[in-house]
Protein backbone atom coordinates (compact mmCIF):
# COMPACT_ATOMS: atom_id res chain seq x y z
CA UNK A 1 0.00 0.00 0.00
CA UNK A 2 2.97 2.25 1.21
CA UNK A 3 4.53 1.62 -2.14
CA UNK A 4 1.78 2.27 -4.07
CA UNK A 5 0.82 5.58 -2.65
CA UNK A 6 4.81 6.73 -2.96
CA UNK A 7 4.46 5.20 -6.73
CA UNK A 8 1.26 7.65 -7.33
CA UNK A 9 3.05 11.11 -5.78
CA UNK A 10 5.83 10.22 -8.24
CA UNK A 11 3.93 9.89 -11.37
CA UNK A 12 1.46 12.85 -9.50
CA UNK A 13 4.34 14.99 -9.50
CA UNK A 14 5.93 14.39 -12.93
CA UNK A 15 2.72 15.22 -14.44
CA UNK A 16 2.34 18.47 -12.40
CA UNK A 17 5.99 19.24 -14.18
CA UNK A 18 5.36 18.65 -17.23
CA UNK A 19 2.33 20.45 -17.22
CA UNK A 20 3.87 23.67 -15.37
CA UNK A 21 6.80 23.24 -18.14
CA UNK A 22 3.63 23.59 -21.35
CA UNK A 23 2.57 26.07 -19.18
CA UNK A 24 5.54 28.33 -18.50
CA UNK A 25 6.96 27.67 -22.00
CA UNK A 26 3.79 29.10 -23.45
CA UNK A 27 3.61 32.15 -21.55
CA UNK A 28 4.90 34.79 -24.08
CA UNK A 29 8.61 36.19 -23.96
CA UNK A 30 12.33 34.76 -24.37
CA UNK A 31 14.47 34.69 -21.23
CA UNK A 32 17.28 35.55 -23.65
CA UNK A 33 16.44 38.59 -25.21
CA UNK A 34 15.40 39.82 -21.21
CA UNK A 35 19.15 38.76 -20.75
CA UNK A 36 20.55 40.70 -23.48
CA UNK A 37 18.45 43.86 -22.52
CA UNK A 38 19.76 43.86 -19.36
CA UNK A 39 23.55 43.31 -20.50
CA UNK A 40 22.80 46.39 -22.80
CA UNK A 41 23.68 44.48 -25.77
CA UNK A 42 20.86 42.63 -28.28
CA UNK A 43 23.08 41.44 -31.06
CA UNK A 44 22.09 38.11 -32.50
CA UNK A 45 25.04 36.85 -31.95
CA UNK A 46 24.71 37.21 -28.14
CA UNK A 47 21.22 35.87 -28.38
CA UNK A 48 22.43 32.76 -29.72
CA UNK A 49 25.32 32.08 -27.53
CA UNK A 50 22.50 32.89 -24.83
CA UNK A 51 20.29 30.19 -26.06
CA UNK A 52 22.78 27.82 -26.78
CA UNK A 53 24.64 28.61 -22.79
CA UNK A 54 21.00 27.68 -21.55
CA UNK A 55 19.80 25.04 -23.66
CA UNK A 56 17.10 27.41 -25.14
CA UNK A 57 18.19 26.47 -28.94
CA UNK A 58 16.92 22.56 -28.52
CA UNK A 59 13.39 21.72 -28.95
CA UNK A 60 10.60 21.64 -26.54
CA UNK A 61 10.79 17.93 -26.30
CA UNK A 62 14.19 17.63 -25.65
CA UNK A 63 14.18 20.50 -22.97
CA UNK A 64 11.16 18.90 -21.07
CA UNK A 65 12.87 15.16 -21.03
CA UNK A 66 15.75 16.92 -19.34
CA UNK A 67 13.92 19.01 -16.87
CA UNK A 68 11.87 15.85 -15.94
CA UNK A 69 15.08 13.63 -15.62
CA UNK A 70 16.31 16.87 -13.65
CA UNK A 71 13.16 17.11 -11.48
CA UNK A 72 13.65 13.11 -10.67
CA UNK A 73 17.32 13.85 -9.07
CA UNK A 74 15.43 16.99 -7.19
CA UNK A 75 17.82 19.32 -9.48
CA UNK A 76 15.80 22.42 -10.26
CA UNK A 77 18.39 24.32 -12.34
CA UNK A 78 20.20 27.15 -12.49
CA UNK A 79 18.53 30.96 -12.27
CA UNK A 80 19.32 32.76 -15.38
CA UNK A 81 19.10 36.01 -13.63
CA UNK A 82 20.53 35.23 -10.63
CA UNK A 83 23.16 32.71 -11.32
CA UNK A 84 22.37 30.79 -8.62
CA UNK A 85 21.05 27.43 -7.83
CA UNK A 86 16.98 27.28 -8.15
CA UNK A 87 16.83 24.90 -4.99
CA UNK A 88 19.50 27.65 -3.12
CA UNK A 89 16.52 30.38 -3.81
CA UNK A 90 13.48 28.54 -3.16
CA UNK A 91 14.90 27.10 -0.17
CA UNK A 92 15.99 30.63 1.12
CA UNK A 93 12.14 32.24 0.27
CA UNK A 94 10.21 29.06 1.50
CA UNK A 95 9.89 30.06 5.26
CA UNK A 96 8.69 33.45 4.82
CA UNK A 97 5.88 31.93 2.66
CA UNK A 98 5.07 28.76 5.11
CA UNK A 99 4.84 31.33 8.08
CA UNK A 100 2.85 33.47 6.22
CA UNK A 101 0.47 30.88 4.96
CA UNK A 102 -0.11 28.10 7.94
CA UNK A 103 -0.41 31.29 10.21
CA UNK A 104 -3.45 32.50 8.02
CA UNK A 105 -4.86 29.05 6.95
CA UNK A 106 -5.06 28.28 10.88
CA UNK A 107 -6.31 31.54 12.43
CA UNK A 108 -9.19 31.06 9.49
CA UNK A 109 -9.52 27.73 9.98
CA UNK A 110 -10.25 28.12 14.19
CA UNK A 111 -11.90 31.56 13.73
CA UNK A 112 -14.30 30.82 10.97
CA UNK A 113 -15.57 27.28 12.15
CA UNK A 114 -15.77 28.70 15.66
CA UNK A 115 -18.15 31.57 14.26
CA UNK A 116 -19.90 29.22 12.08
CA UNK A 117 -20.54 26.83 14.90
CA UNK A 118 -21.85 29.41 16.86
CA UNK A 119 -24.02 30.75 14.10
CA UNK A 120 -25.33 27.27 13.55
CA UNK A 121 -26.24 27.06 17.38
CA UNK A 122 -28.00 30.11 17.53
CA UNK A 123 -29.59 30.24 13.70
CA UNK A 124 -32.49 32.58 12.87
CA UNK A 125 -31.25 34.77 15.84
CA UNK A 126 -29.35 38.17 15.52
CA UNK A 127 -26.33 36.68 16.30
CA UNK A 128 -26.63 34.76 13.45
CA UNK A 129 -27.71 37.36 10.94
CA UNK A 130 -24.59 39.30 12.22
CA UNK A 131 -22.01 36.63 11.26
CA UNK A 132 -23.41 35.45 8.49
CA UNK A 133 -23.49 38.99 6.97
CA UNK A 134 -19.87 39.61 8.79
CA UNK A 135 -18.66 36.49 6.63
CA UNK A 136 -20.30 37.16 3.52
CA UNK A 137 -18.51 40.86 3.02
CA UNK A 138 -15.31 39.21 4.19
CA UNK A 139 -16.19 37.18 1.02
CA UNK A 140 -16.85 39.91 -1.15
CA UNK A 141 -13.75 41.58 0.01
CA UNK A 142 -10.84 41.43 -2.99
CA UNK A 143 -7.46 39.93 -0.88
CA UNK A 144 -5.62 43.39 -1.99
CA UNK A 145 -8.15 45.55 -1.27
CA UNK A 146 -8.48 44.74 1.84
CA UNK A 147 -4.55 44.62 2.27
CA UNK A 148 -4.36 48.17 1.03
CA UNK A 149 -6.65 49.28 2.96
CA UNK A 150 -5.22 47.53 6.39
CA UNK A 151 -1.88 49.90 5.49
CA UNK A 152 -4.13 52.98 4.60
CA UNK A 153 -6.09 52.73 8.12
CA UNK A 154 -3.43 50.88 10.59
CA UNK A 155 0.32 52.68 9.45
CA UNK A 156 -0.25 55.64 7.34
CA UNK A 157 -3.30 57.19 9.55
CA UNK A 158 -2.99 55.51 12.89
CA UNK A 159 0.91 54.66 12.60
CA UNK A 160 0.00 50.94 14.88
CA UNK A 161 1.69 48.89 12.54
CA UNK A 162 4.72 48.45 9.62
CA UNK A 163 3.50 49.12 6.42
CA UNK A 164 6.22 46.76 4.92
CA UNK A 165 8.37 44.11 5.24
CA UNK A 166 9.17 40.84 6.92
CA UNK A 167 11.29 42.83 9.80
CA UNK A 168 12.95 46.05 10.63
CA UNK A 169 16.06 46.11 9.76
CA UNK A 170 19.37 47.58 10.88
CA UNK A 171 18.23 47.43 14.05
CA UNK A 172 20.11 44.97 16.75
CA UNK A 173 17.33 43.41 18.50
CA UNK A 174 17.12 40.44 20.94
CA UNK A 175 15.70 37.36 20.06
CA UNK A 176 12.61 37.63 22.09
CA UNK A 177 12.64 41.43 20.59
CA UNK A 178 12.92 40.15 17.05
CA UNK A 179 10.09 37.16 17.71
CA UNK A 180 7.68 40.61 18.42
CA UNK A 181 8.92 42.53 15.70
CA UNK A 182 8.23 39.67 12.79
CA UNK A 183 4.62 39.11 14.69
CA UNK A 184 4.01 42.85 14.23
CA UNK A 185 4.87 42.75 10.66
CA UNK A 186 2.57 39.29 10.28
CA UNK A 187 -0.75 41.33 11.62
CA UNK A 188 -1.95 42.35 8.37
CA UNK A 189 -0.77 40.46 5.81
CA UNK A 190 -2.12 37.34 7.69
CA UNK A 191 -5.35 39.29 8.25
CA UNK A 192 -5.71 39.81 4.53
CA UNK A 193 -4.73 36.28 3.64
CA UNK A 194 -6.84 34.80 6.17
CA UNK A 195 -10.38 37.03 5.85
CA UNK A 196 -11.83 35.69 2.97
CA UNK A 197 -10.99 31.75 4.01
CA UNK A 198 -12.14 32.65 7.49
CA UNK A 199 -15.67 33.33 5.29
CA UNK A 200 -15.69 30.58 3.55
CA UNK A 201 -14.87 28.05 6.42
CA UNK A 202 -17.69 30.06 8.34
CA UNK A 203 -20.60 29.81 5.75
CA UNK A 204 -20.14 26.00 5.85
CA UNK A 205 -19.70 24.77 9.51
CA UNK A 206 -22.93 27.42 9.87
CA UNK A 207 -24.64 25.20 7.19
CA UNK A 208 -23.18 21.66 8.21
CA UNK A 209 -24.19 22.34 12.17
CA UNK A 210 -27.54 23.49 11.22
CA UNK A 211 -27.92 20.11 9.01
CA UNK A 212 -25.94 17.90 11.68
CA UNK A 213 -28.47 18.78 14.20
CA UNK A 214 -31.42 17.59 12.17
CA UNK A 215 -29.88 14.07 11.81
CA UNK A 216 -31.64 11.18 13.97
CA UNK A 217 -28.70 10.57 16.22
CA UNK A 218 -28.51 13.50 17.35
CA UNK A 219 -32.35 13.54 18.51
CA UNK A 220 -31.69 10.55 19.92
CA UNK A 221 -28.88 11.50 22.09
CA UNK A 222 -31.43 14.26 23.54
CA UNK A 223 -34.15 11.17 24.16
CA UNK A 224 -31.28 9.93 26.22
CA UNK A 225 -31.27 13.01 28.09
CA UNK A 226 -27.66 14.05 27.28
CA UNK A 227 -27.28 17.46 28.20
CA UNK A 228 -26.40 20.22 25.36
CA UNK A 229 -22.71 20.89 25.63
CA UNK A 230 -22.08 17.19 25.14
CA UNK A 231 -24.45 16.58 22.43
CA UNK A 232 -22.60 19.96 20.68
CA UNK A 233 -19.26 18.77 21.73
CA UNK A 234 -19.25 14.95 21.43
CA UNK A 235 -21.54 14.40 18.08
CA UNK A 236 -22.21 17.74 15.94
CA UNK A 237 -18.85 19.45 15.83
CA UNK A 238 -17.06 16.02 15.17
CA UNK A 239 -19.71 15.43 11.87
CA UNK A 240 -19.87 18.88 11.04
CA UNK A 241 -16.25 19.46 10.84
CA UNK A 242 -15.77 16.83 8.04
CA UNK A 243 -17.19 19.06 5.30
CA UNK A 244 -15.04 22.03 6.47
CA UNK A 245 -11.87 19.79 6.56
CA UNK A 246 -12.30 18.42 3.02
CA UNK A 247 -12.97 21.78 1.58
CA UNK A 248 -9.66 23.47 3.68
CA UNK A 249 -7.66 20.29 1.73
CA UNK A 250 -8.94 21.42 -1.22
CA UNK A 251 -8.36 25.24 -0.67
CA UNK A 252 -4.86 24.96 0.37
CA UNK A 253 -3.38 25.54 -2.63
CA UNK A 254 -5.55 28.54 -3.43
CA UNK A 255 -4.15 29.64 -0.09
CA UNK A 256 -0.54 29.18 -1.27
CA UNK A 257 -1.14 31.14 -4.86
CA UNK A 258 -2.99 33.78 -2.45
CA UNK A 259 0.31 34.42 -0.68
CA UNK A 260 1.42 35.72 -3.96
CA UNK A 261 -0.34 38.85 -4.64
CA UNK A 262 -0.14 39.42 -0.25
CA UNK A 263 3.84 39.28 -0.16
CA UNK A 264 3.68 41.41 -3.57
CA UNK A 265 1.30 44.09 -2.02
CA UNK A 266 3.35 43.86 1.93
CA UNK A 267 6.92 43.33 0.16
CA UNK A 268 7.31 39.84 2.13
CA UNK A 269 9.69 38.57 0.96
CA UNK A 270 8.73 34.76 0.71
CA UNK A 271 8.16 32.83 -3.04
CA UNK A 272 5.31 35.21 -4.01
CA UNK A 273 7.73 38.03 -4.26
CA UNK A 274 10.45 35.30 -5.84
CA UNK A 275 7.84 34.46 -8.55
CA UNK A 276 7.03 37.88 -9.53
CA UNK A 277 10.11 38.98 -9.93
CA UNK A 278 11.20 35.54 -11.74
CA UNK A 279 8.20 36.00 -14.02
CA UNK A 280 9.10 39.93 -15.25
CA UNK A 281 12.80 38.29 -15.64
CA UNK A 282 11.45 35.41 -17.94
CA UNK A 283 13.38 33.30 -15.38
CA UNK A 284 12.11 29.55 -16.44
CA UNK A 285 14.13 27.96 -14.40
CA UNK A 286 13.17 29.57 -10.92
CA UNK A 287 9.23 29.56 -11.72
CA UNK A 288 9.12 25.85 -12.56
CA UNK A 289 11.11 24.83 -8.90
CA UNK A 290 8.33 27.38 -7.27
CA UNK A 291 5.59 25.77 -9.04
CA UNK A 292 7.38 22.07 -8.24
CA UNK A 293 7.62 23.28 -4.56
CA UNK A 294 4.14 24.89 -3.99
CA UNK A 295 2.59 21.88 -5.54
CA UNK A 296 4.38 19.29 -3.45
CA UNK A 297 3.31 21.50 -0.36
CA UNK A 298 -0.15 21.22 -2.03
CA UNK A 299 -0.33 17.26 -1.93
CA UNK A 300 1.46 17.23 1.20
CA UNK A 301 -1.46 19.13 2.93
CA UNK A 302 -3.78 16.88 1.12
CA UNK A 303 -2.31 13.69 2.66
CA UNK A 304 -2.37 15.58 5.84
CA UNK A 305 -5.93 16.34 5.09
CA UNK A 306 -6.36 12.15 5.11
CA UNK A 307 -4.85 11.88 7.94
CA UNK A 308 -7.47 14.72 9.99
CA UNK A 309 -10.17 12.81 8.95
CA UNK A 310 -9.28 9.92 10.78
CA UNK A 311 -8.80 11.60 13.99
CA UNK A 312 -12.42 13.47 13.37
CA UNK A 313 -13.91 10.26 13.00
CA UNK A 314 -12.18 6.67 12.58
CA UNK A 315 -14.64 4.86 11.11
CA UNK A 316 -13.46 6.48 7.75
CA UNK A 317 -10.95 5.07 5.59
CA UNK A 318 -8.33 7.07 3.29
CA UNK A 319 -9.90 5.75 0.37
CA UNK A 320 -13.39 6.43 1.92
CA UNK A 321 -12.20 9.94 2.61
Amino acid sequence: MALNRIAQLIVVILLIATFNFVLVRAAPGDPAQVMAGQSGASDPKLLEDLRREYGLDKPYAVQLASYLGRVLTLDLGYSYRQRRPVVDLVLERLPATLLLTVTAFCLALLIGTTLGALAGLAAGTVLDTVFTVLSLVLYATPVFWLGLMLVLVFSVTLGWLPPFGYETINVKLSPVERALDVAKHMIMPVTSLAAIYLAIYARLMRSSIIEVAQQDFIKTARAKGLSGPSIVVGHMLRNALVPVVTVAGMQAGALVGGAVVIETVFAWPGLGRLTFDALLQRDYPVLLGIFLILSIVVIVLNLLTDLIYKLIDPRMTTGAA
